[in-house]
């Protein structure tokens, strides 16, 4: 698990950063800042592997804080202004992410750094658990007509679960993440290929990154689907055919 720090004088912008993170199985928080001192002081305690820095920094620029850095971690490079990218690789950075930042575009960054890193953190798997301390990787065909298995972490290990334990499923590019009122599993498949092997009903795509089970929606309201505490947006291209569905079934 890569542990990282979120740095930027803006505290919206480290939440971002903070809430990317979350989505991605191998990475981990290690905590957000406004301050590149403090910043600079938890990285020579040994706490973080990967910093993302905004150039724009009060106490220190990039430059300095690189410097100081010393080499402990990896950083990938935060900002708003294209001109100073070329500063920033002359430094050895991982990547340097234009704002706005893309999803898909944080995804690349973190996996460089993770081909990075893994070598000094003993080749760790690429696929790790988090919210829970299962680890699944591949999904064997379905069993039967009520639950799915799914190949564990070490030969002939296989991990049932349920169709009516599953709320949702959002895939993050090649990750699949199924989620249960208990945990969060996650696997390295593509959704499309997840969606073929689920049953429809119960199950259906409402987003290019999402899957629901009818049967766990609590409310729709406009373009949004709540499952227990968590809000799940409906696709353009997907928003016909689902209110459709949702029709026929009342």
């Amino acid at each position: 698990m890569i542990r990282c720090l979120a740095v930027d004088d803006e505290a919206y912008a480290t939440k971002i950063i903070a809430d990317y993170i979350a989505k991605i199985p191998f990475l981990t928080l290690a905590g957000t800042t406004t301050s590149a001192i403090e910043a600079l002081t938890q990285v020579q305690q040994g706490n973080v592997d990967l910093v993302f820095l905004d150039i724009q920094m009060p106490e220190l620029t990039d430059m300095q804080f690189l410097k100081l850095l010393g080499g402990r971690c990896k950083v990938i490079l935060t900002t708003a202004y294209p001109e100073y990218a070329l500063e920033g690789y002359e430094h050895d950075v991982v990547d340097y992410l234009l704002k706005p930042i893309p999803f898909d575009r944080f995804l690349k960054a973190a996996q460089k750094a993770y081909n990075l890193l893994q070598p000094v953190k003993n080749a760790e798997p690429a696929v790790l658990p988090a919210a829970t301390e299962h680890l699944i990787a591949e999904p064997a065909a379905p069993a039967g007509n009520n639950h799915i298995f799914f190949k564990g972490d070490s030969k002939n290990k296989f991990l049932r679960v349920n169709y009516n334990d599953v709320l949702y499923i959002e895939g993050l590019k090649n990750y699949i993440s199924i989620f249960t009122p208990e945990q969060r599993l996650v696997t390295y498949q593509t959704l499309r290929d997840l969606e073929e092997q689920l049953p429809q009903p119960p199950f259906y795509r409402v987003h290019k990154s999402y899957i629901v089970s009818l049967n766990k929606i609590r409310m729709i309201d406009g373009n949004l689907i709540y499952i227990n505490d968590q809000t799940i947006p409906i696709g353009e291209t997907y928003r016909d055919e689902f209110f459709r569905i949702i029709r026929d079934v009342r």
